[in-house]
Order: C-alpha cells, then sequence, then structure tokens
C-alpha cells in the first residue's frame, strides 16, 4: 500500500485507527474455545465487525508464536482475513544484522504478504534498509515507546549534526537517511504526547504509528492536534479498548461499538486539524 492510498482510506472512513489483533486465549470469550482454531475465530469476527472503521489491523506476532506452528497458522488466516484496502502490521520488533534482516523481511513480506513490519533500530543501518527495499512496503522504526523502560536509553543525551540531542531524537534523525516518508513509518507512544510536538519538527512527513490509546491512557485529542500532517501521518493504535469490549456472545458487536465511537472522534479531529 502507498502513502497516497493509505492517506485516501483515511478520508473515506474519516478514519485513522488501527486495531491490535492481541488475541489472548485467556481473554478471548470462552464459547470460542470449542473451534478448531479459537484465536483466528475471534480475530474474524473482529475483522468484519470492525473493517470499515478502521484503516490498519496490528497482529503482535507474540501472541502467535507462543502457540507454535499453530498459531503461524492463526496470523495467516488473520493476515488472509484482512480486506485487501485495509493496511496490515505485522508487530514483530524485528532487527537484526543485514543478512538477517534480509530473511525477515522476505519472510513478512513475500511469504506472509504484510504490508508493514515493526523494527528495532538499534543495530543501525545495515540492520533497517533490508525492509526497506520491497516495492509498496513499510518498515515501522521504533522511536519513543510508552513502557516504563524506555527511560533507560530513549532519553540518553547524545551527539546528532554537531548537536546534543535524546538518543530517540537522533533515531528519528539519522534514520531518515536510510528511507523516505513512502517507506518509512514511526512508533511514537500515545503516553508522550508532550514530545509529539517534537517529533514532528524533526519527521514532518512520515507517518507515526501511535499505540497507548485508550487502556493506556494516551489522550487521542493531543495527539491528532500535535501529530497530524497534510496526510493526517498517524495511525492510532487500539487493541484491549475494542478487542475486548465484551467477554461474551456480543464480543464482536460490542467491538463495533468500540471501534465506532473512537471513529467517531477521529473524524472530528480531522475536520479541526487535517492540514487543507
Amino acid at each position: 500500500m502507498t502513502r497516497q492510498q493509505l492517506f485516501e482510506q483515511i478520508q473515506r472512513k474519516r478514519s485513522y485507527l488501527c486495531i491490535g489483533l492481541d488475541t489472548d486465549l485467556k481473554k478471548i470469550p470462552k464459547h470460542l474455545l470449542q473451534h478448531e482454531d479459537p484465536i483466528f475465530e475471534f480475530n474474524r469476527q473482529i475483522i468484519e465487525a470492525t473493517s470499515d472503521l478502521c484503516v490498519a489491523y496490528k497482529p503482535n506476532v507474540a501472541f502467535y508464536e507462543a502457540h507454535g506452528p499453530k498459531g503461524w497458522v492463526s496470523l495467516q488466516k488473520t493476515l488472509e482475513a484482512i480486506p485487501e484496502d485495509v493496511f496490515s502490521i505485522a508487530d514483530a520488533k524485528r532487527g537484526d544484522i543485514g543478512n538477517t534482516s534480509e530473511l525477515y523481511a522476505r519472510a513478512f513480506f513475500e511469504q506472509m504478504d504484510f504490508d508493514s513490519i515493526t523494527v528495532a533500530p538499534y543495530m543501525g543501518a545495515d540492520s533497517v534498509q533490508p525492509f526497506l527495499q520491497f516495492p509498496n512496503k513499510w518498515a515501522i522504526l521504533l522511536a519513543l515507546t510508552s513502557n516504563e523502560g524506555s527511560k533507560d536509553f530513549q532519553f540518553s543525551s547524545v551527539v546528532a549534526q554537531g548537536e546534543q540531542h535524546f538518543l530517540f531524537e537522533k533515531v528519528l534523525i539519522r534514520s531518515q537517511e536510510w528511507g523516505t516518508p513512502e517507506n518509512l513509518m514511526y512508533v511514537v507512544g500515545a503516553t508522550r504526547c508532550d514530545y509529539i510536538e517534537r517529533v514532528r519538527e524533526i519527521a514532518p512527513y512520515h507517518f507515526l504509528l501511535v499505540p497507548g490509546v485508550g487502556a493506556q491512557g494516551g489522550s487521542l485529542e493531543e495527539i491528532s492536534k500535535y501529530g497530524m500532517n497534510s496526510h493526517c501521518g498517524l495511525l492510532v493504535n487500539s487493541s484491549r479498548q475494542i478487542i475486548y469490549a465484551s467477554q461474551g456472545e456480543d464480543f464482536a458487536e460490542k467491538a463495533r461499538v468500540a471501534a465506532l465511537a473512537v471513529q467517531h472522534e477521529m473524524n472530528k479531529y480531522l475536520t479541526e486539524y487535517l492540514p487543507q
């Protein structure tokens, strides 16, 4: 999917919602456990109920590979259930030496046909660039995350372009030499709203994948006000608030209600904050 195609989907649906398919067997409704593949059945019904309200789905690969080979089957079936016009994100956080990253990229882009994959930047350019060699595929680089441990490294003081910066700022600055707004996005946690403006100063044109809205308490309005660019430039992820809105047989219906509430709010912010 190209940047323009993603923006057209945002405009058409009046939404920049990404739904995280972090599907946990311990949390899905019990009646689904009778299915041969309860993880896929849960995802299938969530996707059917919400695909007109969101522009992306983000399965976190850990929730699938924890089940071994059958988990990978569930992931592939889930990917195939996502409509072609909806952006797919493999939240796999890969990143290794060049030849290994190339194999990871082939696995998720050629074998599984995801649109994008999350990538860790710690090992530098040669670990990221293999993910940027596939036409209309995206690397989504971890930049500024919401977890408590982010303080261990991401706010360390380093030199970039002859000036002092936080490490996350250097990641943003340097990585723009590797990719473009057409194939490179950044992960910026929703609970880091006070830094969204700074991220936009450094990376004004790139899309940002923003987790942490909903259960984690990030402010959708602040993210939208300070993070939106001329192509919207935001994919705001919500997982638990939507997919676990109900533990009953009405779980898909309740997930739609929760997704619709977010979409309505996003429609408002697109009207208010999208540059004309």
